[in-house]
């Protein structure tokens, strides 16, 4: 495991949108990456992600699963930071992407709703004769957002430069150290299973239970 973009090196402009990108390399053997090539590992992978996120912050930040998406509450649902409408998936034979366009949320500005996106991106080598191992390119990215925080008009200069200080500081370091857990291959999961060649449980305890949190 290798991280590309240990740090966010781009400038958070005091108008317009954010863009947030953290990217690592894993090298894997090709006979497990040919077991964990199938859509059902995207979609593990993506709620890897959100169980990371409850991790990261002590239960503080709750991951909700809908039939009409995802929201990341802090603590409850009457603090919604983050809305998504529910993952787009992409597959082909060497790209998987999950894409949450964001709808809303406490974190976001009024004139930015429904513009964002949330994407995990994995990209893998061709196969190459006798060898072994194939990297692959991990990639996590924000686009088009318009953090709240910033503010606008004369707190703008400011606000961008206290929102690269404090919510933009800890999404790179809990993308940072998502990535990183990577490398132990821990993909629970899907909690709704959509692409799962086996559905998950959908009974009220179970894993698939679409109005549950992580």
């Amino acid at each position: 495991m290798r991280l590309v973009r240990a740090e966010e090196a781009e400038r958070v402009p005091s108008t317009g949108a954010v863009r947030s990108v953290q990217e690592a390399e894993v090298t894997m053997p090709n006979a497990l990456l040919r077991e964990l090539w199938k859509p059902e590992y995207l979609e593990r992978l993506a709620r890897a992600y959100w169980r990371h996120i409850t991790r990261a912050t002590f239960g503080l930040i709750r991951i909700i699963y809908t039939d009409t998406g995802r929201a990341a509450v802090l603590v409850s649902r009457r603090l919604p930071l983050l809305l998504f409408h529910v993952p787009e998936y992409e597959v082909s034979a060497d790209q998987g992407c999950v894409t949450w366009r964001i709808d809303r949320g406490l974190l976001v500005m009024r004139d930015g709703r429904d513009k964002g996106f949330l994407r995990i991106k994995v990209e893998r080598e061709p196969e190459q004769g006798d060898q072994q191992q194939t990297e692959l390119r991990v990639q996590l990215e924000v686009r088009n957002f318009y953090p709240w925080l910033r503010g606008g008009g004369r707190f703008a200069r400011f606000g961008a430069w206290l929102y690269g200080q404090t919510q933009l500081r800890i999404h790179v370091l809990v993308c940072n150290a998502f990535l990183r857990s990577l490398a132990r291959l821990e993909l629970p999961r899907s909690r709704v299973g959509a692409l799962a060649e086996e559905p998950a449980d959908q009974s009220p305890a179970g894993e698939g239970n679409p109005a549950a949190a992580v």
